[in-house]
């Protein structure tokens, strides 16, 4: 523990350096691009027509496409929604904040994992970490989300000007840079049954199924469901683009198409190869500049919040481990690789992490003792995961199709991406390609030490450091000083953030200098991991 507690703290410190460098902020709010997220539950990109399966047309997006740029080798860095979207809006990787299992934090359900005594939390994440939203907002953005709140870290109040199944960019001032985040949910695993009985627009007949399957009725129907499930997302994804024509916005709209992980089959979400962690993206950008390219650069989904906040003028806070692909700050330099990692899955604990060069994928199992076909309760609700499990048990799946679910796990894998893009040949005994096993394992071991994995520690350990007495520690109150120039307000944590609003007001405020003495006010101090601090009032009478 002594240990551990070192090395968070270092982590802390090592990671700090945002608290004592002023963010860059350009002063002029014109021509600020406006910015659109839409986000696929659930998908890979190989069952989008755009990266060369034509089983289904998805008009809306292949139209997008040909005024944007597909990129080729985009990654989630967890092949699991909550964790990810913690490195998403953070620009982190979730290891280093602590958010890597799923899931910690479960809004309504303070019990989360109650059988394996987890309950909800919110890691206390390093110092200076920021929801980047609300460094927009502070650059003079009008920032919504519609409407998924799963950060795997209770949401502070400084992120979103509007956070709700009815938030917009029509409902900001008139005139104000936007950015405005979509998520559609009908392409979820649980799209999987809940879609099961709904009308089919492909026949099961005619769907693709790849190797690690077997070719039945019930596989076929579950596959012929999801690309139904496709055709219902690009629907809706083809109202907001058509709402942004409307509003004569298109053109000068930067727009994110992307899914938050990989598919939402068996083998894939849950899953470090290429069908759990490969994602789908296409970026339209202002002017439609680029139109019809193809980009096979490596982008990590903890690249989105630094590019962000360089498209914006805001120079990305040190301790951001992404960085900007485009815009005023730009890191032109390529990423040599992908790093990829899998904690625990609901109530079930199965450690690996995982690098990817540009042929090759290494992957390092940490518990060989249990199947990759982990027993995730809520997976098992989907009629092909429950037809593989019994052909498994019966004996009736082929050598290649009892990969996932066979024990022992081998402690290290090594895949020819070229010739293998399924990953179904391990090579790490292979002879020929010793040096390429003895390099990757030394990247990800390098990247596990340098990013301060905190996978390393029992969940256990790292709640009793973060959980004093089995709570979520609170902020302390706010201090309050009237000065000639106003209420100067102050908090004990250096990089917590203080928001205030008057008595009227439904949106909270940045705290930026001292507020006038002769207006009510209520302020608070929020950070990360902490409770809110009690509110300060501030009485006129």
């Amino acid at each position: 523990m002594k240990q551990m507690t070192f090395l968070i703290i270092a982590a802390s410190l090592m990671l700090s350096c945002a608290e004592k460098k002023e963010i860059q902020i350009t002063k002029s709010t014109e021509n600020l691009p406006n910015i659109v997220w839409l986000v696929a539950e659930d998908q890979s990109p190989d069952f989008f027509p755009m990266y060369g399966d034509s089983t289904i047309a998805l008009p809306n997006l292949e139209a997008l496409a040909a005024d944007g740029v597909v990129f080729t080798n985009a990654y989630a860095p967890i092949p699991v929604c909550a964790p990810t979207r913690s490195g998403i809006i953070t620009g982190m990787y979730p290891t280093t904040l602590g958010t890597h299992n799923m899931r910690t934090y479960s809004p309504g359900d303070p019990g989360n994992q109650m059988q394996i005594g987890i309950p909800s939390y919110s890691p206390i994440v390093p110092k200076g970490t920021v929801m980047f939203p609300q460094l927009l907002r502070k650059r003079g953005y009008y920032t919504s989300n519609n409407s998924k709140e799963d950060y795997n870290f209770k949401r502070l109040e400084s992120a979103w000007d509007e956070s709700s199944k009815k938030a917009h960019w029509r409902n900001r001032p008139k005139d104000v840079p936007f950015f405005s985040v979509f998520n559609f949910e009908v392409c979820h695993e649980s799209g999987i049954w809940k879609h099961g009985n709904s009308e089919l627009f492909v026949n099961p007949d005619s769907v693709p199924v790849p190797p690690y399957f077997p070719d039945n009725d019930i596989i076929r129907h579950d596959l012929a469901v999801n690309y139904s499930n496709l055709k219902r997302m690009d629907d809706q994804a083809g109202e907001i683009i058509a709402q942004l024509k409307e509003d004569g916005l298109y053109d000068n709209t930067i727009i994110f198409f992307y899914g938050d992980h990989g598919g939402p089959l068996p083998r894939h979400k849950r899953a470090l190869y290429e069908t759990g962690t490969k994602v789908p993206l296409i970026i339209k950008f202002d002017g439609n500049e680029r139109a019809g390219e193809r980009n096979d650069n490596f982008v990590n989904f903890i690249d989105f919040a630094p590019t962000l906040l360089s498209w914006a003028g805001v120079k990305p806070p040190e301790i951001m481990q992404g960085k900007a692909l485009y815009g005023e700050f730009r890191d032109s330099s390529k990423s040599k690789y992908i790093f990829t990692t899998s904690d625990r899955f609901d109530g079930v604990y199965d450690r690996l992490r995982a690098v990817r060069s540009q042929r090759y994928k290494y992957i390092k199992n940490f518990n060989t003792n249990i199947s990759n076909a982990l027993p995730v309760v809520y997976r098992e609700q989907m009629p092909m995961m429950r037809k593989m499990k019994a052909m498994w048990k019966n004996g009736e799946l082929d050598s290649v199709q009892s990969l996932w679910f066979r024990t022992p796990k081998p402690e290290e894998e090594l895949y020819d991406l070229q010739n293998d893009p399924y990953e179904l040949e391990n090579l790490a005994d292979s002879a020929e390609l010793k040096d390429t096993l003895k390099h990757l394992r030394g990247v990800l071991k390098d990247w596990i030490f340098d990013t301060h994995d905190l996978g390393i520690y029992p969940e256990k350990d790292l709640l009793a450091k973060w959980l004093p007495n089995g709570k979520q520690p609170k902020l302390t109150p706010l201090e309050m000083e009237k000065k000639v120039s106003g209420v100067a307000l102050y908090s004990h944590r250096p990089d917590a953030t203080i928001l205030y609003k008057q008595p009227q007001d439904s949106i909270w405020q940045f705290y930026t200098q001292p507020l006038p003495g002769d207006t009510s006010f209520v302020a608070k101090a929020e950070r990360i991991g902490f409770e809110d601090s009690n509110l300060l009032e501030y009485k006129v009478n």
